[in-house]
């Protein structure tokens, strides 16, 4: 039986324009777990970073729209309100899968200039579940092993990225790249409630130790720290000293960033499993995306001093400044 598309118009609907009714077009692959796949087919893989923000990075790949690890905290799921798709959770449960990708990206790198960063995984995880079966990300990376003198940050949750660590370390032989692996608790039970799909943190530190062993410069992103969730001293000490035990070349840490899109899925989720902190949190970021930046640098100089503690010295410096720079900015990115 053929599939069916995403949704039709109607003459009492808006008409749908651009992504949207791109989106509208996409035939259902597969459905299973509250989870759906869609084709999506695009023009373009690599997208120009436009922004008043001076990012550190001037390009962003997105193998996919969506993200099935389904983060209470995620600030990209005002992606899918492009295409139409505005209930926060849809961004879980329908996941449009990219089409012909490398043979997209072959032609789009021409643009890029020398010392022009990429950054995969601006807005979805380029290693969720659906990567498994479409091997979109796996497709990309093939591709960038042909080019030289490029400058790539990979940011993910998943341990499936060692899947791919013979790739890696080829890309890694002609041009700069970093992958950066989110590990926001060691807390197994928590970070289940924060992270409901995505691996164990045990299991993603594993992977830091597999690339870094195999070659590939690995670092830990403890983002976002959640006030009065994560953000204990004690925590973030033994965060850090496991990254150092998995040889993580660099750890850094960046305070939640909430977007009325996020908000909308993350307060709810307080008010069920921490209905304590919830006044809390609304006072916090009442009118504000981001914390006051008393919180921020607190942060920065707990971190410097775990960093230190735990055996993170100036020879890793300018890597986890460089990665830093490139994942702190993302929730910033308009694209996807």
């Amino acid at each position: 039986m053929a599939s069916l598309p995403l949704f039709r118009e109607n003459s009492d609907s808006p008409k749908l324009v651009g992504i949207a009714r791109i989106a509208a077009a996409g035939e259902s692959l597969r459905e299973g777990h509250n989870v759906e796949y869609f084709t999506l087919g695009t023009r373009s893989v690599l997208s120009r970073v436009v922004s008043a923000r001076n990012l550190p990075f001037s390009w962003a790949i997105n193998p996919y729209r969506g993200c099935e690890f389904a983060c209470k905290y995620c600030y990209a799921r005002y992606t899918h309100e492009f295409m139409e798709l505005r209930d926060g959770v849809e961004f879980e449960r329908k996941i449009f899968i990219k089409q012909h990708a490398a043979s997209l990206l072959r032609s789009e790198l021409k643009r890029v200039k020398r010392g022009e960063r990429i950054a995969i995984g601006t807005a979805t995880d380029p290693y969720q579940p659906a990567e498994r079966r479409f091997e979109v990300t796996r497709a990309i990376l093939e591709e960038l092993a042909m080019h030289s003198g490029l400058e790539i940050g990979i940011v993910t949750k998943s341990t499936m990225v060692t899947r791919d660590a013979e790739i890696l370390r080829r890309v890694a032989e002609r041009n700069q790249i970093f992958v950066n692996v989110t590990v926001t608790t060691l807390d197994v039970e928590l970070a289940r409630k924060l992270e409901p799909r995505a691996p164990r943190p045990d299991l993603r530190l594993d992977a830091v130790r597999q690339l870094n062993l195999a070659g590939v410069d690995t670092g830990v992103i403890c983002a976002p720290v959640l006030p009065d969730i994560t953000d204990r001293p004690r925590d973030l000490d033994a965060l850090v000293k496991a990254a150092s035990e998995a040889g993580a070349k660099y750890i850094y840490a960046n305070p939640l960033f909430l977007k009325p899109c996020s908000a909308a899925v993350f307060l709810p989720f307080l008010e069920e499993s921490f209905p304590a902190l919830v006044d809390n949190y609304r006072k916090r970021y009442d009118g504000r995306a981001f914390l006051p930046k008393g919180y921020a640098q607190r942060l920065s100089q707990l971190m410097a001093a775990l960093r230190q503690k735990h055996g993170f010295g100036d020879q890793h410096a300018r890597a986890s400044h460089r990665a830093q720079s490139e994942t702190e900015q993302m929730e910033m990115f308009q694209g996807a």
